[in-house]
Parts: structure tokens; sequence; C-alpha cells
């Protein structure tokens, strides 16, 4: 991360007060503490910070958590993602097996990050980066911390189900789909 993104953590709120509590006093020292937390869904998806109580969080929750701290500290310009990607072994290949089980090539997947500019802060996983090739991106867009839920998860179905209709040789249901991209999620839950 660029330091001219950095800015000091104030007390101005829960989020901004529970990185202070752990002597984290700026938002690199914030993202890189996030990125070090391990992968893995959360008790409670509506509350960012169970990230620190359950010590785990998906790019959802971490990236979300982030957002919420640069709007307890009034930073503009940090803008939550949502994109949609084709993953696939190239990157993502510890779901390799799992495509050429079902005889697919990729799976749009839901995918979130800040973005400040042209630079992308992903603090996904703890030892590697999403690298995302420009044709791999399938869309992009700027949604709120309360959106990571419900709306991401229909809108994440929506484009699924659209999808599998444009795929004629396909013979996989909707719900098989999701169960493929269930497995594969778990699947890199483990790195």
């Amino acid at each position: 991360m660029k330091a001219h993104f950095n800015f000091s953590i104030n007390p101005s709120g829960k989020i901004s007060n529970l990185f202070l509590r752990q002597h984290i006093t700026d938002f690199e020292k914030a993202a890189e503490y996030i990125k070090q937390i391990p992968y893995g869904r959360n008790e409670n998806k509506k509350d960012v910070s169970t990230v620190f109580t359950d010590y785990r969080g998906t790019c959802s929750s971490k990236h979300a958590l982030l957002k919420e701290l640069c709007i307890e500290n009034s930073k503009q310009g940090f803008k939550l993602m949502l994109c949609l990607f084709k993953m696939n072994s190239r990157n993502t290949p510890s779901i390799t097996s799992i495509l050429n089980e079902h005889n697919l090539d990729h799976i749009p997947e839901a995918h979130n990050y800040l973005k400040v500019g042209t630079q992308i802060i992903d603090c996904t996983f703890p030892k590697t980066t999403l690298n995302l090739s420009k044709d791999e991106i399938i869309l992009e867009m700027e949604i709120s911390p309360d959106q990571i839920t419900d709306f991401k998860v229909n809108y994440h179905k929506a484009y699924l189900q659209k999808w599998l209709k444009e795929q004629p040789l396909l013979t996989i249901s909707f719900e098989q789909l999701w169960e493929v991209r269930e497995a594969s999620i778990a699947s890199f839950s483990m790195q």
C-alpha cells in the first residue's frame, strides 16, 4: 500500500477504537493487521466488528470494516468495491480440481476490496493477493458497507442465474452451481 493513502486513526467511533485498543494508530497498519487475520466467514456478517472477536474475516467483512474506519475518520476517496470476476484456476489455483470435476472453465464470483483512485487495496488473504487480469473482471461497482450481506448475495445469485442461461452447453443447475461455488470457497478457506 502506498503511504500517501495513510492517515492517523482518531478515537472517533467503535471501529476506530477497536484498532486503537490493538495499538494500531494509522490506516496502513490497520490494513496490514486485517490482511494478517485468517480468511473465514464471520458469525455475524451484519456487524463487521466481529472480524476482531472471531479473529477471521472474508473479503466482505474485512473491507467493510476498513471502509467503516475511513468513514469514522472522515477520509474520502476510499471506495468499497463489489467486483464480479471469472474465478478460475489461474487466479484461484486451489479450485482447479473442483472446476475440472464439473467441466467448468470458471465461475463468476463476487469479491470485495477497497479502491483509492486506480489502486486496489485487497486485504482478503494473509499470504496472497487476488491478482486479476482485465479480461477476468466482469464488472465493478461501489457499494456501502451495509450492502455486503443481502445486496451482495442477491446480486451475485441473480448474475449467476443470468450467466447460466447464457451457457447453453452447461448442464448444471443453479443450485448445483452454487454448491460448486461453496466448495470452491471452502477450498481457499483452508489457505
